[in-house]
């Protein structure tokens, strides 16, 4: 995945230009501030103080969206309420709350979704895994009549599986999450995309919703799973464990609990010469590794790296294909 299509244009001045120079002025006070103050985290991109500004901005006028949309919209001119809004929101981000939060809403993959604290906010680097899943799906689409049926575990607010069902309109996609309140956004921004003949949702523990009727029959399972340690989660920064939800990065005690279950779980429900694919913890994609590699039940390992060259996914196929 490119990094840079990730992050939102860069801002304009034609728009902000129009409002007139009392506006401009506005903005660019705000801007100073949050430019100061604002603590951007490496695992958000699209974030910048501009961005921040521009959406927290079309928030204050009544009018919330993602940072990407708000870059492609042009803004409003605000009231003195709508000021005192705004100056109240910028704070609110100062202090560490999340602007996905503030907002209600992200964009993953091209899709606009609803992102409230009942699930983890979907991060830029998860498309890697997004991107070489959907083209391992549509390999399997054009291969045969029979829709492809995919499985994401651990799929808080949908947004891998509901991109994979738009980006491979064959597919038949199930996402499952242990946490009600996350299969409850899930639906939302399912019904938000008009997905839902496409894209059912279970609540239950990894794969445990998926009986008998699943059994070798499915094509892909993916999962953006907790991979922190428990002992790593005190020392994150106050933004993600001060907000977002501790189920969604607690990993276990090494971080791997997780990844190891999906690993020894997902075999019988693949058919032969389907996939798993994971997305890893720094530094944990080699142990990921060898253990596939190892494992009786898959013949192929493959691996996604980040623009670092670091692992960030690991993606193994069922064994019994009859496809090289």
């Amino acid at each position: 995945m490119n990094l840079d299509a990730a992050s939102p244009p860069a801002q304009t001045a034609p728009d902000l230009q129009a409002l007139g120079p009392d506006a401009q002025a506005v903005f660019e006070q705000r801007l100073a501030r949050l430019t100061q103050a604002l603590d951007i985290l490496p695992d958000k991109p699209e974030e910048t103080p501009a961005s921040a500004l521009r959406a927290l901005w079309l928030l204050a006028a009544g009018r919330p969206m993602s940072l990407h949309a708000a870059a492609e919209t042009p803004l409003v001119a605000l009231s003195a309420a709508q000021l005192e809004a705004l100056d109240g929101l910028i704070e609110r981000r100062v202090a560490g709350e999340p602007i996905a939060y503030l907002t209600g809403w992200q964009r993953f993959m091209g899709l606009e979704l609803r992102a409230s604290p009942e699930a983890l906010i979907p991060r830029a680097e998860s498309e890697l895994l997004g991107q070489i899943a959907a083209q391992k799906l549509r390999s399997m689409a054009e291969a045969t009549a029979t829709p492809p049926i995919v499985i994401d575990v651990c799929c808080g607010s949908g947004n891998l599986a509901l991109a994979l069902a738009h980006a491979v309109p064959q597919a038949q996609v199930h996402g499952a999450d242990i946490s009600q309140t996350a299969i409850d956004l899930a639906r939302a921004n399912t019904q938000n995309l008009d997905l839902g003949q496409r894209v059912s949702l279970h609540t239950g523990d990894l794969l445990a919703p998926f009986g008998a009727e699943f059994q070798g029959k499915v094509d892909l399972v993916v999962s953006l799973p907790p991979y922190i340690s428990t002992a790593k989660m005190d020392t994150m920064p106050h933004e993600i464990v001060g907000h977002e939800p501790h189920l969604a990065f607690d990993g276990g005690p090494f971080g791997v609990r997780i990844l190891m279950r999906l690993i020894r779980e997902a075999p019988p429900l693949l058919r032969p010469g389907g996939w798993l694919g994971m997305e890893v913890g720094l530094g944990q994609g080699p142990a990921m590794m060898q253990l596939l590699e190892k494992h009786p039940a898959y013949d192929r390992v493959e691996t996604v790296c980040d623009a670092q060259g670091a692992v960030r996914a690991v993606l193994a196929r069922a064994a019994g294909s009859t496809v090289d």
